[in-house]
């Protein structure tokens, strides 16, 4: 389905005008980039996407739906897919901001899309050719270590081609996690207290991506924080305060939609912050984030490497989870960056807001450079 440009010029509020928000949910299968695939969430974060729409639509904000009264007990019928229909479908309806709760890649039609071209509209997420790059977790590590002064655990990258006995014989101590190089949440992600164990673990990551990382596994303290970006209201990247992780179920936290976080996170106590540690990973969070050229909030997740010391970043959310209560039986939905948006007096429906005042104009999010590629 294609749209004149006219048509979809004349449907649109001016961008200084009051916004006019459609959130868009993940009904597009990620590709295969680099031979790995980033799992797909099923229901493609409606959940999140329905507690957006709802919230924003309550706190005054006008919102578009693909059916004119969705229910707030459900989750459908809040976001439209993120296909090129479906992006077109919002826009025929006066959309003015598309909230891309959803996994971006470069051929994505937030991207790619001639009949958007020249739309004025503006997109509040990350630009879909630096999620691509940099949801590849080895190579933003690799970067990193290149180009900044960043604590990071060691690590090692295997392939499905390599022979990794000499690899594993590398590895001078256990125990040490493997996961997947784009993965989502927690799934893959498994701490081997052994070679065999890892082997195993290895063999099975495998046969789902065909590059795989192994990790040196960080025994202390487990934190995430949030670094928003540049909006209307604030030019610098800056970060929330720290959330503390808790009641990890085989060393690793587990997934949100299994344990909701508020059982096993809360933030950091103006007492706690005191041991200058956290400063130090909220400035280095600050500077991925800058580094990168992020224009929506990343949450990135730390731990310390033993009891005590130094945090080290272990893994970078492109597109952190955004639930939250407001809709009926969603009161202990928070998600990690809310309980943090929660610790400086923000609501929900003000963490929102906040996000939104960080859209990107479509061809300002179209025209994102990775700083890092030889031009």
């Amino acid at each position: 389905m294609s749209l004149p440009m006219t048509q979809i010029t004349r449907s649109l509020h001016n961008a200084t005008a009051s916004p006019v928000v459609a959130v868009l949910y993940q009904a597009i299968e990620p590709p295969i980039i680099n031979g790995a695939r980033k799992p797909r969430k099923p229901g493609g974060y409606q959940d999140s996407g329905s507690d957006i729409a709802y919230t924003l639509k309550n706190r005054g904000v006008r919102v578009v739906t693909p059916i004119s009264s969705p229910n707030p007990k459900e989750q459908e019928g809040w976001c439209f897919p993120d296909t090129e229909n479906g992006i077109i479908s919002a826009v025929r309806q006066g959309a003015t901001h598309l909230w891309a709760n959803t996994i971006l890649f470069s051929s994505h039609p937030l991207q790619a899309s001639q009949s958007l071209a020249s739309a004025s509209i503006s997109v509040i997420g990350q630009p879909p050719t630096l999620v691509e790059s940099f949801d590849d977790k080895a190579y933003l590590n690799d970067q990193l270590r290149i180009h900044g002064s960043f604590t990071l655990p060691r690590s090692w990258l295997i392939r499905n081609s390599d022979n990794i006995s000499p690899i594993l014989d590398s590895i001078p101590n256990y125990p040490v996690v493997g996961k997947p190089v784009r993965g989502r949440g927690s799934h893959g992600v498994k701490v081997c207290h052994n070679r065999a164990e890892l082997e195993e673990h290895l063999n099975a990551l495998l046969l789902e991506s065909p590059i795989v990382m192994v990790e040196e596994y960080l025994t202390g303290e487990e934190a995430t924080i949030t670094v928003m970006p540049p909006s209307t209201e604030s030019p610098e990247y800056w970060s929330l305060p720290p959330i503390t992780r808790f009641n990890h179920v085989d060393g690793i936290a587990p997934y949100n939609g299994t344990v909701a976080v508020t059982a096993n996170s809360r933030a950091i106590t103006e007492t706690e912050m005191q041991d200058e540690s956290y400063r130090n990973a909220m400035r280095q969070c600050e500077q991925v984030a800058k580094l990168i050229g992020a224009t929506a909030p990343i949450r990135i997740d730390i731990r310390r490497f033993s009891e005590g010391s130094q945090f080290a970043i272990f893994d970078i959310n492109m597109k952190p989870n955004m639930t939250g209560p407001g809709r009926p039986g969603r009161e202990d939905q928070a998600s990690l960056t809310a309980l943090a948006a929660a610790a400086i007096g923000w609501d929900y429906g003000q963490l929102l807001h906040k996000i939104l005042n960080s859209a990107q104009p479509l061809d300002r999010f179209r025209a994102y450079s990775n700083p890092f590629a030889s031009h």
